[in-house]
Protein backbone atom coordinates (compact mmCIF):
# COMPACT_ATOMS: atom_id res chain seq x y z
CA UNK A 1 0.00 0.00 0.00
CA UNK A 2 3.48 2.30 -0.06
CA UNK A 3 2.39 5.91 1.40
CA UNK A 4 -1.28 5.04 2.18
CA UNK A 5 -0.47 3.47 4.87
CA UNK A 6 2.24 3.95 7.85
CA UNK A 7 3.08 1.54 10.90
CA UNK A 8 3.50 3.18 14.59
CA UNK A 9 4.09 1.32 17.81
CA UNK A 10 1.17 1.31 20.22
CA UNK A 11 0.37 -0.02 23.65
CA UNK A 12 -2.21 -2.76 23.55
CA UNK A 13 -4.70 -2.75 26.89
CA UNK A 14 -7.11 -5.44 26.89
CA UNK A 15 -9.10 -7.58 29.50
CA UNK A 16 -6.43 -10.42 28.42
CA UNK A 17 -3.54 -8.27 29.03
CA UNK A 18 -1.20 -5.44 28.09
CA UNK A 19 1.19 -5.73 25.26
CA UNK A 20 3.29 -3.60 22.58
CA UNK A 21 2.48 -3.78 18.93
CA UNK A 22 3.15 -2.11 15.71
CA UNK A 23 -0.55 -0.74 14.63
CA UNK A 24 -1.04 0.29 11.09
CA UNK A 25 -2.62 3.80 10.64
CA UNK A 26 -3.61 5.61 7.77
CA UNK A 27 -1.38 8.33 5.90
CA UNK A 28 -2.13 12.33 6.31
CA UNK A 29 0.02 14.55 4.43
CA UNK A 30 -0.34 17.87 2.81
CA UNK A 31 -1.13 18.32 -0.94
CA UNK A 32 -0.30 21.84 -2.04
CA UNK A 33 -2.42 22.34 -5.30
CA UNK A 34 -0.54 24.89 -7.59
CA UNK A 35 -2.58 26.61 -10.56
CA UNK A 36 0.02 27.82 -13.32
CA UNK A 37 2.54 27.69 -10.96
CA UNK A 38 0.38 29.62 -8.09
CA UNK A 39 -0.52 28.15 -4.67
CA UNK A 40 -4.15 27.18 -5.12
CA UNK A 41 -4.91 25.21 -1.64
CA UNK A 42 -2.97 22.70 0.66
CA UNK A 43 -5.18 20.25 1.78
CA UNK A 44 -4.60 17.33 4.02
CA UNK A 45 -5.12 13.98 2.31
CA UNK A 46 -4.08 10.06 1.97
CA UNK A 47 -1.83 10.04 -1.04
CA UNK A 48 -2.77 8.11 -3.72
CA UNK A 49 -5.48 9.08 -6.79
CA UNK A 50 -3.88 12.88 -6.68
CA UNK A 51 -4.79 13.52 -10.18
CA UNK A 52 -8.51 12.79 -9.67
CA UNK A 53 -8.47 14.47 -6.50
CA UNK A 54 -7.52 17.60 -8.41
CA UNK A 55 -9.72 16.88 -11.03
CA UNK A 56 -12.64 16.42 -8.66
CA UNK A 57 -11.89 19.17 -7.03
CA UNK A 58 -10.97 21.64 -9.76
CA UNK A 59 -14.81 20.37 -10.83
CA UNK A 60 -16.53 21.14 -7.48
CA UNK A 61 -14.86 24.20 -6.77
CA UNK A 62 -16.63 25.02 -10.35
CA UNK A 63 -13.18 26.13 -12.57
CA UNK A 64 -13.56 23.74 -14.79
CA UNK A 65 -16.31 21.94 -16.25
CA UNK A 66 -14.62 18.75 -18.73
CA UNK A 67 -11.27 17.21 -18.38
CA UNK A 68 -10.29 18.68 -21.90
CA UNK A 69 -10.36 22.09 -19.33
CA UNK A 70 -7.08 20.71 -17.86
CA UNK A 71 -4.22 20.88 -19.79
CA UNK A 72 -1.41 19.36 -17.57
CA UNK A 73 -1.30 18.03 -13.97
CA UNK A 74 2.15 17.19 -12.83
CA UNK A 75 3.88 16.94 -9.67
CA UNK A 76 6.65 19.51 -8.17
CA UNK A 77 9.80 19.03 -7.02
CA UNK A 78 9.13 19.12 -2.90
CA UNK A 79 11.54 17.23 -1.61
CA UNK A 80 12.14 15.95 2.38
CA UNK A 81 14.67 16.70 4.91
CA UNK A 82 16.75 13.73 2.75
CA UNK A 83 16.47 15.40 -0.46
CA UNK A 84 13.20 12.74 -1.76
CA UNK A 85 10.29 13.88 -4.20
CA UNK A 86 7.76 13.90 -1.48
CA UNK A 87 4.90 14.00 -4.09
CA UNK A 88 3.05 16.54 -1.95
CA UNK A 89 3.02 19.08 -4.70
CA UNK A 90 0.67 19.48 -7.95
CA UNK A 91 0.83 22.02 -10.56
CA UNK A 92 -2.13 22.26 -12.84
CA UNK A 93 -2.17 24.22 -16.16
CA UNK A 94 -5.19 25.13 -17.24
CA UNK A 95 -6.59 24.28 -21.22
CA UNK A 96 -5.90 27.49 -23.84
CA UNK A 97 -9.29 29.70 -23.87
CA UNK A 98 -10.28 28.13 -19.51
CA UNK A 99 -10.70 31.46 -17.38
CA UNK A 100 -8.17 31.88 -14.53
CA UNK A 101 -10.33 31.85 -11.75
CA UNK A 102 -7.76 34.46 -10.41
CA UNK A 103 -8.33 35.24 -6.74
CA UNK A 104 -12.07 33.83 -6.76
CA UNK A 105 -12.59 31.10 -4.37
CA UNK A 106 -9.12 31.20 -3.06
CA UNK A 107 -8.22 28.99 -0.09
CA UNK A 108 -4.86 30.47 1.13
CA UNK A 109 -4.50 28.84 4.15
CA UNK A 110 -4.68 24.81 5.11
CA UNK A 111 -7.63 23.30 4.61
CA UNK A 112 -8.11 20.11 7.15
CA UNK A 113 -9.54 16.56 6.22
CA UNK A 114 -12.86 17.10 8.21
CA UNK A 115 -13.61 20.62 6.64
CA UNK A 116 -14.39 20.88 2.62
CA UNK A 117 -15.06 24.49 2.78
CA UNK A 118 -13.81 26.43 5.66
CA UNK A 119 -10.95 27.99 3.51
CA UNK A 120 -13.14 29.68 1.13
CA UNK A 121 -12.55 33.75 1.19
CA UNK A 122 -16.21 34.50 1.91
CA UNK A 123 -19.67 32.77 2.59
CA UNK A 124 -21.30 34.15 -0.84
CA UNK A 125 -18.24 31.07 -2.64
CA UNK A 126 -19.72 28.82 -0.34
CA UNK A 127 -22.82 27.79 -2.96
CA UNK A 128 -20.88 26.92 -6.06
CA UNK A 129 -23.77 26.82 -8.66
CA UNK A 130 -24.09 23.66 -11.32
CA UNK A 131 -24.56 24.24 -14.82
CA UNK A 132 -26.51 20.44 -14.72
CA UNK A 133 -30.35 20.42 -13.21
CA UNK A 134 -31.32 17.73 -11.91
CA UNK A 135 -35.12 18.55 -11.30
CA UNK A 136 -35.72 16.59 -14.82
CA UNK A 137 -33.38 13.60 -13.86
CA UNK A 138 -35.93 10.51 -14.48
CA UNK A 139 -33.13 8.22 -12.99
CA UNK A 140 -34.10 5.72 -10.58
CA UNK A 141 -33.50 2.92 -8.38
CA UNK A 142 -35.06 0.41 -6.58
CA UNK A 143 -34.86 0.66 -2.44
CA UNK A 144 -33.62 -2.63 -2.00
CA UNK A 145 -30.58 -2.11 -4.63
CA UNK A 146 -29.87 0.66 -2.80
CA UNK A 147 -29.51 -1.06 0.36
CA UNK A 148 -26.94 -3.41 -0.84
CA UNK A 149 -24.81 -0.70 -2.11
CA UNK A 150 -23.06 0.30 1.21
CA UNK A 151 -22.12 -3.47 2.10
CA UNK A 152 -20.44 -3.13 -1.66
CA UNK A 153 -18.55 -0.07 -0.80
CA UNK A 154 -17.65 -1.10 2.59
CA UNK A 155 -16.09 -4.62 1.06
CA UNK A 156 -13.95 -2.47 -1.58
CA UNK A 157 -12.31 -0.36 1.67
CA UNK A 158 -8.77 -2.16 1.30
CA UNK A 159 -7.04 0.70 3.12
CA UNK A 160 -10.11 0.76 5.92
CA UNK A 161 -9.15 -3.23 6.28
CA UNK A 162 -6.05 -2.31 7.42
CA UNK A 163 -6.48 1.18 9.19
CA UNK A 164 -9.93 1.39 9.92
CA UNK A 165 -9.32 5.30 10.10
CA UNK A 166 -10.87 6.50 6.01
CA UNK A 167 -13.41 7.17 4.71
CA UNK A 168 -14.89 5.93 1.13
CA UNK A 169 -16.80 7.60 -1.85
CA UNK A 170 -18.31 5.35 -4.21
CA UNK A 171 -20.39 5.77 -7.53
CA UNK A 172 -22.98 2.63 -8.65
CA UNK A 173 -24.96 2.11 -11.44
CA UNK A 174 -28.89 1.38 -11.02
CA UNK A 175 -28.46 -2.11 -11.13
CA UNK A 176 -25.53 -2.13 -7.70
CA UNK A 177 -22.18 -2.04 -10.02
CA UNK A 178 -19.96 -0.52 -8.53
CA UNK A 179 -18.13 2.02 -11.36
CA UNK A 180 -15.49 3.42 -9.04
CA UNK A 181 -14.35 3.98 -5.11
CA UNK A 182 -11.70 6.17 -3.26
CA UNK A 183 -10.50 6.20 -0.09
CA UNK A 184 -9.48 9.43 1.93
CA UNK A 185 -8.44 10.71 5.51
CA UNK A 186 -11.24 13.42 4.53
CA UNK A 187 -14.34 12.77 3.19
CA UNK A 188 -14.59 15.71 0.72
CA UNK A 189 -11.43 14.28 -0.40
CA UNK A 190 -12.86 11.10 -1.15
CA UNK A 191 -15.48 12.19 -2.96
CA UNK A 192 -13.12 14.99 -5.07
CA UNK A 193 -11.56 11.92 -5.65
CA UNK A 194 -14.03 9.97 -7.07
CA UNK A 195 -15.97 12.95 -9.23
CA UNK A 196 -12.17 13.29 -10.32
CA UNK A 197 -12.21 9.59 -11.84
CA UNK A 198 -15.81 10.35 -13.62
CA UNK A 199 -14.60 13.68 -15.12
CA UNK A 200 -11.36 11.91 -16.53
CA UNK A 201 -13.44 9.17 -17.61
CA UNK A 202 -15.66 11.41 -19.40
CA UNK A 203 -18.62 10.85 -17.18
CA UNK A 204 -19.65 13.99 -16.09
CA UNK A 205 -22.30 14.79 -15.48
CA UNK A 206 -23.40 11.48 -13.42
CA UNK A 207 -26.91 11.17 -14.64
CA UNK A 208 -27.50 8.12 -14.27
CA UNK A 209 -24.97 6.67 -10.78
CA UNK A 210 -25.54 7.20 -7.24
CA UNK A 211 -23.04 7.93 -5.26
CA UNK A 212 -23.14 6.61 -2.04
CA UNK A 213 -20.47 7.59 0.97
CA UNK A 214 -19.32 6.23 4.37
CA UNK A 215 -20.34 8.30 6.78
CA UNK A 216 -22.07 11.48 7.45
CA UNK A 217 -23.46 13.50 4.31
CA UNK A 218 -22.74 17.34 5.05
CA UNK A 219 -23.25 20.51 3.10
CA UNK A 220 -19.96 20.43 1.05
CA UNK A 221 -20.45 16.34 0.11
CA UNK A 222 -24.47 17.48 -1.16
CA UNK A 223 -22.77 20.93 -3.01
CA UNK A 224 -19.82 18.24 -4.73
CA UNK A 225 -22.59 15.71 -5.64
CA UNK A 226 -25.13 18.41 -7.21
CA UNK A 227 -21.81 19.90 -9.32
CA UNK A 228 -21.46 16.71 -10.49
CA UNK A 229 -24.84 16.26 -11.94
CA UNK A 230 -25.06 13.32 -9.25
CA UNK A 231 -29.32 12.83 -8.86
CA UNK A 232 -28.68 10.18 -5.67
CA UNK A 233 -26.73 10.70 -2.71
CA UNK A 234 -26.40 7.74 -0.17
CA UNK A 235 -25.11 8.38 3.14
CA UNK A 236 -24.81 5.50 5.70
CA UNK A 237 -24.98 8.41 9.10
CA UNK A 238 -27.11 11.61 9.06
CA UNK A 239 -27.30 14.45 6.66
CA UNK A 240 -27.13 17.81 8.57
CA UNK A 241 -29.58 20.39 7.73
CA UNK A 242 -27.69 22.65 5.00
CA UNK A 243 -27.30 19.24 3.14
CA UNK A 244 -30.73 18.54 3.05
CA UNK A 245 -32.24 22.04 2.45
CA UNK A 246 -29.20 22.34 -0.59
CA UNK A 247 -30.25 18.50 -1.95
CA UNK A 248 -34.10 19.92 -1.66
CA UNK A 249 -33.00 23.58 -4.09
CA UNK A 250 -31.25 21.34 -6.76
CA UNK A 251 -33.29 18.72 -6.87
CA UNK A 252 -31.36 15.89 -5.84
CA UNK A 253 -32.32 12.58 -3.77
CA UNK A 254 -30.58 12.80 -0.47
CA UNK A 255 -30.56 9.51 1.43
CA UNK A 256 -29.44 9.09 5.26
CA UNK A 257 -28.84 6.31 7.83
CA UNK A 258 -28.68 3.68 5.05
CA UNK A 259 -28.31 0.96 6.77
CA UNK A 260 -29.26 -1.87 6.81
CA UNK A 261 -32.84 -2.44 4.37
CA UNK A 262 -33.44 0.97 6.36
CA UNK A 263 -32.97 4.42 5.05
CA UNK A 264 -34.34 8.11 5.42
CA UNK A 265 -35.06 9.67 2.57
CA UNK A 266 -34.86 13.32 2.55
CA UNK A 267 -35.56 14.77 -0.62
CA UNK A 268 -36.42 13.64 -3.81
CA UNK A 269 -37.94 10.49 -3.07
CA UNK A 270 -39.66 9.86 -6.70
CA UNK A 271 -36.74 8.19 -7.37
CA UNK A 272 -36.23 5.97 -5.05
CA UNK A 273 -38.55 2.36 -6.49
CA UNK A 274 -40.38 1.03 -3.36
Amino acid sequence: MGRVTARRPVLRITPDGIRRRPDALAVEEPLEIRLGGRSLTVTMRTPGNDVDLVHGFLLTEGIVETSEDIAVVRYCNGVDDHGANTYNVLDVALAPGVPDPGSKGRREFLTTSACGVCGKASLDEVAVRSRYSLSGNAFEVTAAMLSSMPPTLRSAQRVFDATGGLHAAGLFTADGALLAVREDVGRHNAVDKVLGWALTTNRVPLSDAVLIVSGRASFELAQKAAVAGVPILGAVSAPSSLAVDLARDRGMTLVGFLRGESMNVYSGEQRIKI
